[in-house]
């Protein structure tokens, strides 16, 4: 899938999700802490709280009404696969860890993402317990809050810090070689992968199955960064497709990006 060059328009659906982004986050901490009602999702997908839904439920009246022609897809909302149909998508998660959302933990976001053509091309993950907010656009720079940020320029993957679980490092899943590295982690996906836009990891790996909800937005800020973000058999990612995931996502820079590859036996 193409997509049409439109910095301009880029630029101010950047700043529609940042808006959104702000100021949907009071209302996630008017339930934070507060024990909302909470209830596990069908087939093991997880917990859903009322304060996911209530977050939903206005980030997608902001946007939709600033960009009534523009598809949806979000965590919290049933598919509707008209959105195919779209050049333009919001793709949203309204709470990204809400496990440490429900626990009571600061590290919990909202990702929000805008894809043109399968392309992410403006992207915000905000974290209002700890009042940040990454944003990029594409073909522009990273920044969290008002500073730009940086990808690690590390270079060596032997005793790189890696934003990722357990699972994916077991020897099974590395035919070419476990790496040998150190394994940090945080419940959002989003946030990790902001984690290594900022350079406060080197690096950040999932194997798993992903939700573009839970990549699209921090994908783009990472590579705004100076990481080269790929799916697990390093193909670009590409959004908005009909089953809405990608096999993995792996973000590094350049050089540790191709220890990884090597190691996952690409």
């Amino acid at each position: 899938m193409g997509r049409e060059s439109r910095p301009d328009r880029d630029a101010e659906d950047l700043d529609l999700l940042e808006r959104a982004a702000r100021a949907a986050g009071p209302l996630a901490l008017i339930y934070w802490r507060r024990a909302p009602e909470a209830w596990e999702k069908p087939d093991d997908a997880g917990p859903v709280s009322e304060a996911d839904l209530a977050v939903d439920r206005s980030l997608r009246e902001t946007l939709m009404a600033a960009r009534p022609s523009y598809g949806w897809l979000s965590e919290e909302t049933p598919d509707d696969l008209a959105r195919l149909g779209h050049e333009d998508v919001f793709i949203v998660d309204p709470i990204d860890g809400t496990r440490a959302f429900l626990a009571g933990e600061k590290e919990f976001a909202l990702s929000l993402a805008l894809v043109r053509g399968g392309v992410v091309v403006a992207g915000v993950v905000h974290l209002p317990a700890r009042d940040l907010t990454y944003s990029a656009r594409l073909g522009g720079r990273a920044f969290c809050n008002d500073r730009e940020i940086r990808a690690s320029s590390r270079a060596e993957l032997t005793g790189a810090s890696v934003m990722t679980n357990r699972v994916n490092l077991d020897p099974a899943q590395w035919p070419g070689g476990i790496p040998d590295v150190k394994r940090v982690f945080r419940s959002s996906l989003a946030y990790r992968l902001c984690l290594a836009a900022e350079g406060r990891a080197d690096a950040m790996l999932t194997l798993r199955r992903t939700w573009e909800w839970d990549a699209a937005a921090g994908s783009l800020i990472a590579a705004a960064a100076g990481c080269r973000v790929t799916d697990r058999h390093g193909a670009d990612l590409v959004f908005n497709r009909a089953v809405p995931q990608s096999d993995g996502v792996v973000a590094a820079p350049p050089a540790l990006h191709q220890g990884f590859m090597r190691g996952l036996g690409v």
